[in-house]
């Protein structure tokens, strides 16, 4: 899937390859005060919703996400989503969750949650722009004390 960015570059949406794994470490450390190691990166390798975006030939951003049986009524879940700091604004994360909420679709999946950190207002507003809404927070989710709230969108 290619799209283009608002300023007209071109970003492809891929799934991810074990040589994208050091760039993809890199734009987590720059972007989360706990970030994931590099080894739960490399297990989700092969799974259809771990993508990045691409441009040229850098990765400048991620979306890690899967589907859960829940009973006849399967579950999406973005685990974790980042773009590079320098791109952040560009189109890139939208053209992530786009990509990513088609694969959970085609996956089965009627729903899909997420957890974002209250004081993300970037994240939050574009995950309202995807038709996400807030069901509730979770108090000191985080290592560090702060509350995620848990969002939910439809796929149906």
């Amino acid at each position: 899937m290619t799209v283009s960015a608002p300023e007209g570059d071109d970003v492809v949406v891929r799934q991810a390859e074990r040589a994208d794994l050091l760039a993809i470490l890199r734009i987590e450390k720059a972007s989360f005060p706990q970030p994931w190691p590099y080894d739960a990166f490399e297990g989700f390798l092969g799974e259809r919703g771990f993508l990045v975006a691409i441009e040229d030939d850098q990765v400048v951003g991620y979306v890690v996400s899967d589907v859960t049986p829940n009973h006849g009524r399967d579950i999406g879940h973005v685990k974790d989503i980042a773009v590079h700091p320098e791109r952040r604004g560009d189109g890139v994360g939208s053209a992530l969750l786009a990509h990513s909420l088609s694969v959970l679709a085609a996956q089965g999946a009627t729903s899909v949650k997420l957890e974002v950190r209250e004081g993300n207002a970037g994240a939050r507003r574009l995950y309202r722009d995807f038709g996400f809404e807030g069901l509730r927070r979770i108090p000191g989710y985080y290592d560090d004390g702060e509350d995620a709230i848990i969002m939910v969108r439809s796929l149906e």
